[in-house]
């Protein structure tokens, strides 16, 4: 599956298809209120972690994804008041990842992994 990267700048829905940005002026809608319908990954990763761009988590994660069935979304923790997100779910280093279901963090990984990481974390979710 070809993963497009979504902007809310040039968007105002998240599309269904797509790794996409979010903030902390949109995590409730984009993350919490989506995972009641279908799983959200959360990419907690900063610019200056040197992890964050060895592995990168997004794309694995949609190689991995099974459909429409996870979205993905990636919040930069050192952008406007995003290290509150990364607070908020007891982020203490990144990239962390969160797998969240019906509005809560049901699981999560630190630091780099390997695709076939990444799909198993994410099949033992999805039945």
């Amino acid at each position: 599956m070809t993963l497009q990267h979504h902007d809310h700048a040039h968007h105002d829905a998240v599309c269904d298809k797509c790794i996409f940005d979010t903030d902390t002026h949109h995590f409730e809608a984009d993350v919490i209120e989506t995972s009641k319908t279908r799983l959200v990954l959360v990419d907690l990763w900063a610019d200056w972690c040197g992890p964050c761009h060895f592995s990168d988590t997004g794309a694995d994660a949609s190689r991995a994804a099974v459909g429409d069935k996870v979205r993905l979304a990636k919040v930069e923790v050192d952008e406007g008041d995003n290290m509150k997100i990364a607070g908020q779910n007891g982020a203490r280093g990144f990239p962390t990842v969160l797998l969240y279901k019906n509005g809560e963090v049901v699981d999560r990984f630190h630091g780099a992994k390997p695709e076939h990481f990444v799909r198993e974390f994410i099949d033992k979710h999805l039945a």
